[in-house]
């Protein structure tokens, strides 16, 4: 599975329009859904997309970037998402909408097709699982961009994929009852990570059906079946927090029992990978290799951290700190390692570093292909550190205590135990565990209420000046985008645009 976009024998096609959710991907045709090979095709070709740019190169990450952690290099999209001014129409991210639909129609065809199909029971129902999964990632990520209380997003026709002009649900609520229906059908269906072989590392599993559960009921506000999936991943005693923070973004920690869900990347095979790596390199990479520099921690992240915190240092270069790049010792930001002109914070993630550190590292731990500067570390999508705050989270929304676990990811840190712990407490220690990764900081944000006052604060760099003035955020409007305004063209009158926008 490692290089599941090199299994794809499934002539994939361009999208198409009508809400993007015209049959496509897995050919439907009366030679195809026969075999055991057909369904595995089948099922790989859901998997395609993560490689794709839009999805988890960037995509998403530009909404990310509304968020206090993030400053952008600066370019009009980036700027106007920042100020909540945007269209739905930018090229950054108009596509992600349906992207998203077309994993989903593939997993769909999966489901009404390979039940069908006489071949061994056990790879079936796993089959089935991985497409029961995947569906609902792609579904959660696009439910909580883009539905509320006042609307929910279409919900595609599983059983005809010929009725294409769906309308959106009433709710969210909606949205999240059937992906968490869909990620219990799951969780039954698939082994734990731990049976497979090394060939299958990358597909869908059991405990990542119950880490995501976790999440979408968080999202859902049902705090108590969110506690108890979270509560199912820790009790299988298949996941454990490793003991340096900064191991966990070591290519040799792909797999590790820290991993639940992550983007399966490659250094040396430009068809499939993960860029984001790349993405957050300073700009042309101090003339060693192609960064493109989109993304950086602004001084608010790096000042939130506590002192003593080794979060920090593993988390963020900040002038004058050793980093290793190209087999030798650098100092940021210092000498030939001075940051970029394009450089909005003068901070850089130092999380995704590590393929960069070693001896001549192209073409072993990063792409050769600069214009796809993937590399051998895999990019966390979820992994097992934010099962255990989700699980804090949850206990403190129930006005539980939720010590033990914040004092878990504490304890890795280096900081002292918490009594008594606090919302605020929580907060802060879910910001600087997971900065700058794909748990998205500005959905946090919002759905605890706390982004209009956040964002009513300017952001800084490092220097001390303001980057980003004080920004306008009406949760009434803000706290979903704006749907792509040409699928709503598309879908004779069945979509309709988030209100406000």
């Amino acid at each position: 599975m490692k290089k599941y976009i090199l299994l794809l024998a499934l002539g994939l096609t361009a999208c198409d329009k009508n809400l993007d959710m015209t049959p496509q991907g897995a050919p439907t045709t009366g030679n195809f859904w026969k075999t055991s090979s057909d369904a595995l095709a089948g099922v790989n070709s859901v998997y395609e997309l993560y490689s794709d740019d839009d999805m988890y190169g960037r995509g998403f990450f530009w909404l990310v970037n509304a968020s206090d952690d993030i400053g952008t290099k600066p370019r009009d999209n980036a700027e106007r998402i920042k100020n909540f001014q945007v269209t739905g129409d930018e090229s950054d991210t108009r596509n992600i909408w349906a992207k998203h639909y077309i994993v989903m129609k593939r997993a769909n065809d999966v489901l009404r097709n390979v039940p069908k199909i006489t071949m061994d029971e056990t790879l079936k129902n796993r089959y089935l699982g991985e497409a029961y999964f995947n569906h609902a990632i792609m579904h959660l990520e696009l439910a909580y961009h883009y539905g509320d209380s006042r609307a929910g997003i279409p919900i595609q026709d599983r059983d005809n994929p010929e009725n294409i002009y769906v309308t959106r649900q009433k709710s969210v609520a909606d949205n999240y009852a059937y992906i968490a229906a869909d990620l219990l059908k799951a969780a039954e269906l698939l082994p734990n990570f731990s049976t497979f072989a090394t060939a299958d590392y990358g597909r869908a599993h059991k405990t990542a059906a119950w880490a995501y559960l976790a999440r979408t009921y968080l999202y859902a506000k049902d705090y108590a079946n969110a506690e108890k999936y979270a509560d199912m991943v820790i009790a299988s005693g298949q996941h454990a927090l490793l003991d340096n923070f900064e191991d966990v973004f070591k290519t040799a920690n792909n797999w590790s029992k820290e991993y639940i869900w992550s983007v399966t990347s490659s250094a040396t095979d430009t068809r499939f990978g993960c860029i984001f790596p790349g993405v957050c390199l300073d700009d042309k990479g101090w003339g060693l290799y192609n960064g493109w520099g989109n993304f950086y921690p602004t001084k608010e992240l790096y000042d939130s951290y506590q002192a003593g915190d080794k979060r920090r240092e593993a988390t963020i270069l900040k002038t004058g700190d050793k980093f290793m790049y190209f087999g030798q010792e650098r100092t940021y930001n210092t000498g030939t390692f001075v940051v970029s002109s394009s450089n909005r914070t003068g901070y850089q993630f130092r999380k995704y570093m590590e393929p960069y550190g070693y001896t001549n590292p192209i073409g072993t731990y990063i792409n050769p292909n600069g214009d796809k500067p993937s590399t051998s570390l895999n990019v966390p999508l979820l992994r097992y550190a934010d099962v255990i705050l989700m699980k804090a989270e949850a206990k403190l929304m129930q006005s539980k205590n939720a010590d033990a676990e914040l004092n878990m990811i504490r304890k890795r840190a280096g900081l002292s135990n918490l009594t008594n712990a606090t919302l605020a407490d929580l907060k802060r220690e879910r910001r600087n565990e997971l900065a700058g990764e794909w748990t998205d900081r500005h959905f946090d944000l919002v759905r605890w209420g706390d982004a209009q006052a956040t964002y009513a604060q300017p952001l800084h760099h490092a220097d001390g000046r303001v980057i980003y003035a004080s920004r306008i955020f009406n949760p009434a409007i803000h706290n979903v985008w704006p749907i792509p305004p040409m699928e709503i063209q598309n879908s004779k009158g069945t979509l309709t645009q988030n209100q406000g926008w």
